[in-house]
């Protein structure tokens, strides 16, 4: 995942002043709130949501559909 660090957010920032973080999501489309020096948390649109949710449905598709494919011989043989 790449991360844009104009979006990067220290915690008692966000905290203090979320409508900083909320004009961020609406400049970049999403910002990232760090905790300790590290990425925690990641604040996007809500009509993101939707898309974000297909695009794991669809990894997770094509994770299932290659190891079905580097499987067969063992589908196969159950099948008997």
């Amino acid at each position: 995942m790449n991360v844009n660090t104009d979006t990067m957010v220290p915690i008692s920032v966000a905290n203090q002043n979320f409508s900083k973080v909320a004009r961020l999501v609406d400049q970049y489309g999403s910002a990232v709130i760090m905790k300790n020096n590290a990425p925690r948390y990641i604040i996007y649109e809500f009509n993101q949501a939707d898309a974000m949710q297909a695009a794991a449905d669809e990894d997770v598709l094509l994770s299932s559909q290659k190891l079905m494919t580097r499987n067969q011989h063992v589908y196969e043989e159950l099948a008997k």
